[in-house]
């Protein structure tokens, strides 16, 4: 597993990064989302019913990109592999929603089921085009 540089850590602070899975189809697919920094890990929480957790249940492979919005020449890329797990009881959820101020309980519908996804990146991407 590759490891993220200290030059970057500051991005895993970001307010939103692109999650880029792969469909059935074998196109990306990419979306925003929240994700939360705790310790050495990167994860974010994901319904049963977006695309982008459709994919990574039949696909694992992915890649996180960060931009640094106030140096667009800076970014950081972690590619490699989603593992999800269950959250049924909210758990990794309350602890995202407590970053972004918002409940994630209100996007389900019935029947929906909330995932953690843990990135594990097997290529990291530390860019910064203005040094």
């Amino acid at each position: 597993m590759d490891t993220i540089p200290t030059s970057h850590e500051d991005l895993l602070h970001q307010d939103v990064a692109m999650l880029a899975t792969i469909g059935s189809d074998g196109r990306p697919q990419c979306s925003a989302i929240w994700f939360l920094y705790e310790g050495e890990e990167v994860a974010t929480s994901l319904s049963s019913a977006r695309q982008k957790t459709k994919n990574l249940l039949a696909n694992p492979a992915c890649c996180l990109f960060i931009l640094d919005r106030t140096n667009p020449q800076r970014y950081l890329e972690l590619r490699g592999d989603a593992v999800l797990e269950p959250d049924d009881e909210y758990a990794f959820a309350g602890r995202l929603g407590a970053k972004y101020g918002f409940d994630l309980r209100s996007l389900d519908q019935p029947g929906d089921r909330r995932y953690l996804a843990r990135f594990q990146p097997v290529r990291v991407n530390a860019v910064d085009l203005s040094a």
